[in-house]
């Protein structure tokens, strides 16, 4: 950034005196900028043209950013760089490209022929240091776009996640999964495709593999429509109907429903209006579980609060009104913004679903395959507060019923309840609840079913009908849990419950937490007691006990120790004393994320476990080792995740994952010895990247951008090229980027023409930044120390190239003073030239 000189705010000043003596010179009416500069007294207008000016820049009457410019005499401006864009909301992508067009330079006034962007007019105004440009677009606004646009002529890209996780000890052989969960894009199709391994720990039977989907999607306005071999399921709904008895395995056909993919989360007020009433001018802040999200100024008298800004969803906020810095009311309130339906004039929303039962690369016996399957599924929104439900289905040739009502009956109380039929299975139902008031929470629940599947059979290859396992009886079970907030370090739960089946009989959970400091620590306390209804891991006795648990802090460098005692229903019905001491380190730049160790003594003995995470460029995952106080047996796992992804003609393997988005391959170059970008896309995600070949997961569907910048606090002197770059990807599309980091010096001097006089105006560029000499010549600009080369140009055109030589050059700080560097036509012929000092 150029620092404002004594001239230059010496002209500020007289611009704005001029502006208000003579309005007429600065009028948007000027038929150029010679015109404007008119009222400038003499000697000043030396200072307004080809020199840096920090403008406001306006793009269709909106603000595009504050930036340095240059005016020349021949009505073009040129833009030397954006200085704040933090208050414009036009999106990154139409910036960087405004932002190049005026790099170029860009004639001012009504554009007639060759108009880029669909150019209508440019004007500065030197009354309010203003460049606006207006495009065909400007009346254009109309309404916001309810969706997202397709990458335009789609995209390319695999990734593909691994996960093992493996199982094992003394008494059992080894057991253990394999998943491969592939997406990938083709134009403006994703194809999915997973594919399972398993073996049971202790299963004797062969490796069992299944591909429970590989299909092809493509995303609508509103829809989705899916080809392939897939599960069957609820996408799109807002919500979810179960169903009974035997559940859709999978099946080749088609699917199609509504879809929130492509939808854009355009800011919208709440369904419910939230008022305050001022006595005088006011602050209103608003908190959501104790945090500040956000704050605004409010007149004396009855109004309604902007909720446009706050984030979607349904969910509780604490109000205060604050007046003349304290606060004079507290008000809960509900915020209603459903996050994937908004629009009430579609109130539809729906799934269907045709094609044939069928296993594909499968060893499953009981999957079922050969008859045809459909189903719908849909909700109906009667009421902002009531969304109804129903479904039908027909699978392994029976056909299933549901239906369901979301109610929410007031601002702190809602009602879920669903209820399902499978023919010649059974019936059941659910039935939930949720009520609020002041810093307590009850929620209810009760669900039941009433099973009959003695006409249940089936149907061999052959013909052979075979009666299944019946059973004729039903199952319930309710619950009430209730949680109170005492105050801000209190808190108790309490959850009543019931069952049937099964399990028999009620019980009874209580607890009590506590946050504190102990020993200069964070602390936490938790003392529990319960009754439980006895099951076979008891003896068939209830299971009653008792359990203090304490959590300390050690300092902050993630280190952690807790313990427990309590008492509880032995395995063979008698009591059982216990005690638990565990040790947890988290670790920073290392492989190993985190360790712990846990000692447990109890009726049987001393039981010791182990825990560790770990993390490399290519593999990440955790493992455990258990040692039994009961018989002693060793027992441990193993989890491990890795991902590959391609695209653009790059791949590489890297223990990120994104499954439901898409991804970037970025390769980092840099003349430092170490150093650490941190990219961050505009979407809300962030990754660090290292020398080297990078993963940066980012978001499917939105056009947006990824900035780059370095981690911390402390940037070394270095330029990063590009500082962002813009994308658009569909689901399982990889983009690449390369980023170049080169470490700078400032450089100081002066720019004269062949005869000595300096030359104002002309802009200098380098690898690194680009500079504008000010009136008396003078110049100061980032430079690649690695090229230390600069070529200097007026009106587009290359006027003399320097090669400089930074050994021979005085150096103060990393501030190189070159001096006098005379323009000369022999200095754009020989561009391996030193800088020529001149007193």
């Amino acid at each position: 950034m150029f620092p404002m000189t004594p001239i230059a705010a010496a002209l500020a000043l007289l611009i704005c005196t001029s502006a208000l003596a003579a309005p007429t010179a600065g009028a948007p009416g000027a038929s150029n900028l010679l015109a404007q500069a008119k009222g400038l007294p003499a000697g000043f207008t030396d200072h307004f043209f080809d020199v840096p000016l920090a403008v406001r820049v306006d793009l269709d009457e909106q603000p595009l950013g504050e930036a340095l410019i240059v005016l020349s005499r021949d009505d073009r401006v040129t833009l030397i760089e954006f200085t704040d864009t933090g208050d414009s909301k036009v999106p990154a992508a139409t910036r960087d490209t405004w932002q190049a067009l005026l790099e170029k330079g860009l004639a001012l006034g009504a554009c007639t022929q060759s108009c880029p962007e669909e150019l209508v007019s440019a004007f500065y105004n030197l009354e309010n240091s203003q460049l606006s440009i207006i495009t065909q677009n400007v009346e254009r606004g109309g309404d916001a776009p309810r969706f997202h646009e397709l990458p335009e002529g789609g995209s390319r890209g695999l990734i593909i996640n691994n996960q093992l996780n493996l199982n094992g000890g003394q008494q059992e052989d080894l057991g253990g999964r394999y998943g491969l969960q592939a997406s990938a894009s083709l134009g403006n199709w994703s194809q999915v495709l997973n594919l399972q391994l398993a073996r049971q720990s202790g299963d004797a039977e062969q490796l069992r593999h299944a591909i429970h989907e590989l299909y092809t999607q493509r995303e609508l306005e509103g829809q989705f429509l899916r080809l392939g071999h897939f599960t069957p399921n609820s996408d799109g709904l807002t919500r979810q109907l179960r169903s009974f008895g035997a559940s859709p395995d999978t099946a080749l056909g088609v699917m199609y429903g509504s879809s929130d993919t492509l939808a854009i989360n355009n800011s919208k007020p709440s369904v419910y209006p939230i008022y305050v009433t001022a006595n005088r001018q006011a602050a209103v802040e608003i908190y959501r579980n104790g945090l500040l999200i956000n704050t605004q100024a409010v007149a004396a008298g009855l109004q309604t609060l902007d909720t446009r800004p706050l984030p979607g969803g349904i969910y509780e906020v604490e109000v205060r009104l604050v007046e003349d810095g304290q606060t004079v009311a507290t008000t809960q309130e509900l915020v209603y913004k459903p996050s994937n339906w908004r629009n009430s004039e579609d109130p539809w929303r729906y799934n269907l679903f045709a094609g044939r039962e069928t296993k594909l690369f499968s060893n499953w016996d009981d999957q079922a395959s050969g008859a045809i399957t459909a189903g719908a599924s849909l909700n109906y929104l009667v009421h902002p507060r009531v969304i109804l439900g129903l479904s039908a289905r027909q699978v392994r040739e029976q056909l299933q019923y549901g239906g369901s009502v979301d109610w929410t009956v007031a601002n702190n109380a809602s009602v879920f309840a669903n209820v399902y039929q499978t023919k010649e299975h059974g019936t059941g139902m659910d039935l939930q609840g949720l009520y609020s008031f002041g810093a307590t929470n009850l929620v209810f629940s009760h669900n039941r079913s009433w099973l009959d599947t003695r006409d249940t059979y089936e149907t061999l290859p052959d013909g052979t009908r075979l009666r299944r396992n019946t059973f004729v009886g039903q199952n319930s079970s309710t619950a009430l849990s209730i949680n109170h907030r005492v105050d801000a370090k209190n808190s108790w739960n309490t959850r009543i419950f019931h069952s049937e089946g099964n399990v028999q009989g009620a019980g009874i959970d209580m607890s009590w937490s506590r946050r504190d400091r102990l020993f200069g620590s964070d602390a936490n306390w938790r003392f529990s007691v319960f009754d439980r209804p006895a099951t076979s891991g008891t003896d068939n006795q209830r299971n009653r006990g008792i359990d203090v648990s304490l959590s300390l802090a050690l300092g902050s460098d993630g280190r952690q120790i807790s313990g427990s005692v309590g008492s509880r229903t032995a395995r063979d019905g008698g009591r059982d004393n216990n005690a638990s001491v565990t040790y947890r380190q988290d670790l920073s730049h290392h492989v190993l994320q985190s360790v712990s160790a846990t000692a447990i003594t109890d009726t049987y003995g001393v039981g010791l476990s182990g825990t560790a995470s770990f993390s490399t460029d290519t593999v990440n995952g955790d493992g455990f080792v258990q040692r039994s106080s009961y018989n002693g047996n060793l027992t441990g796992g193993l989890n491990l995740n890795s991902t590959f992804v391609a695209g653009a003609d790059k791949m590489l393997l890297t223990s990120q994952y994104h499954g439901d988005g898409a991804g970037m391959i970025v390769d980092l170059e840099t003349d430092l010895d170490a150093i650490t970008l941190r990219a961050d896309d505009l979407g809300g995600s962030s990754t660090l990247l290292h020398p080297g070949r990078n993963y940066l997961p980012l978001s499917a569907y939105k056009s947006s951008t990824v900035s780059f910048d370095f981690e911390g606090n402390y940037p070394p002197a270095a330029n990063i090229q590009p500082a962002r770059s813009n994308y658009h990807l569909n689901k399982g599309g990889v983009d690449y980027r390369k980023v170049t980091v080169m470490k700078t010096v400032t450089v100081l001097g002066r720019l004269l023409d062949e005869q000595g006089e300096p030359l104002r105006g002309h802009h200098l560029i380098n690898h690194a930044s680009r500079g504008v000499s000010e009136v008396d010549g003078f110049f100061s600009m980032e430079m690649s120390a690695s090229a230390p080369t600069l070529e200097v140009r007026y009106r587009n055109q290359l006027l003399c190239q320097f090669r400089l030589d930074t050994a021979n050059v005085p150096n103060e700080n990393d501030v190189l003073m070159i001096g006098d560097l005379r323009c000369t036509p022999d200095t754009l012929a020989d561009t391996t030239s030193s800088a020529e000092t001149a007193g």
